[in-house]
């Protein structure tokens, strides 16, 4: 079985390397630069690289296209114009999938079967470095077939990504576009007018940056996101977008009647039904807004403290991604964060540093 991706970058790239080294598959990356050639070969990401997109795709049984939004149309057309082995299977990775859809129904695939995906997992780091077998491991893996996709067709696609380790989720392109424009693409924008927002006032008054550490800075820390990424996302996902933004403003609206009202009962009853539809979410699953794996601890102002810290840590193969002091402590329990890149490593920590009396704290 021969697996061919274009764009091996975070996606791409984890991808193949969750197929890469099975029984009988072979994994062809496609990139469009040389150095990335290098980058994709030198990692041992996929079997063998090119640059020809007609030699890369050449007998393969399944098809990734693994690039961003904007980009996903152009590469289905030239692929539409290939000769494709008969029955291979095109898929994507993309965000959106009602625009795509319906631009792969009008491409004339010549016994080619194309279904839209959706990897629900992502990394704070992008690029093939940043590629991982394990990125998909519990997550949602949303595929988005046509009603012409023959079952057969559909099945092979889901076993296949059985190698993932991720739950595959069958939807609607177009249900897939409300529900991830709702949890994700609209709170993107709301974070991106937020920090705007503060950004404008602290033109007026340093104070605002200075004081926006801890709490304000971790739940916005989705306004940092790819600007050229999203700007394709969002217009992707336009109309879905202007709805949810129009209920966005009624929901602004009402809050700010709430408190025009002095309407503490009003208040309390929408922190309640929040929180307690909140607590329902699961919890440590991977999803479309990369899940933070973060210790707070409250340590002593004492010169050397945090350094042995970290080499307590290190000397049990406990690795950390990043270490901050946090300055403003509202909204967060403790004078350091501590970041991990996975699960795993931050419970050892959390063990670890709670058997040396440390006072841990885990956000959820």
């Amino acid at each position: 079985m021969k697996i061919a991706v274009i764009g091996v970058g975070l996606i791409g790239g984890s991808l193949a390397l969750c197929f890469k080294g099975k029984p009988g598959i072979t994994v062809t990356g496609f990139a469009h630069q040389p150095q990335l050639i290098e980058d994709m070969l030198s990692r041992g990401v996929v079997d063998a690289a090119t640059l020809s997109l007609e030699e890369a795709v050449l007998d393969a049984d399944f098809i990734f296209v693994s690039v961003p939004v904007g980009k996903i149309e152009h590469y289905m057309e030239e692929l539409s114009c290939l000769p494709l082995k008969p029955g291979c299977i095109v898929s994507d990775v993309g965000s959106t999938k009602a625009s795509i859809a319906a631009f792969a129904a009008q491409l004339d695939w010549k016994g080619v079967y194309f279904i839209g995906g959706h990897p629900m997992a992502g990394s704070e780091r992008a690029g093939v470095a940043a590629a991982t077998a394990l990125l998909f491991e519990n997550a949602y893996y949303v595929l988005t077939p046509s009603e012409e996709t023959p079952e057969e067709v559909y099945n092979s696609l889901a076993t296949l990504l059985e190698h993932t380790r991720a739950q595959v989720v069958r939807v609607e392109p177009s249900a897939h576009d409300d529900i991830v424009g709702a949890i994700s693409h609209l709170p993107h924008i709301i974070a991106v007018a937020l920090v705007n927002q503060v950004r404008g006032l602290n033109e007026q008054n340093p104070l605002y940056q200075l004081l926006a550490a801890g709490g304000f800075r971790d739940i916005t820390r989705i306004a940092s996101s790819d600007p050229v990424v999203w700007r394709d996302i969002l217009l992707s996902n336009r109309d879905v977008l202007l709805n949810l933004l129009k209920e966005w403003d009624e929901q602004i609206t009402g809050f700010t009647r709430i408190l025009e009202d002095r309407d503490g009962l009003a208040i309390e009853q929408a922190f309640a039904g929040a929180g307690a539809f909140r607590s329902e979410l699961p919890e440590r699953r991977k999803g479309m807004i990369t899940q933070l794996y973060d210790l707070y601890m409250d340590v002593p102002d004492t010169p050397g403290i945090i350094g042995r810290i970290a080499t307590e840590l290190g000397s049990r193969g406990i690795n950390l991604s990043n270490m901050q002091i946090i300055e403003s402590r509202e909204d967060v329990p403790g004078i350091l964060r501590l970041s991990f890149r996975n699960e795993d490593m931050m419970e050892k920590a959390k063990a670890q540093l709670e058997s040396m009396n440390y006072n841990v704290s885990v956000v959820k």
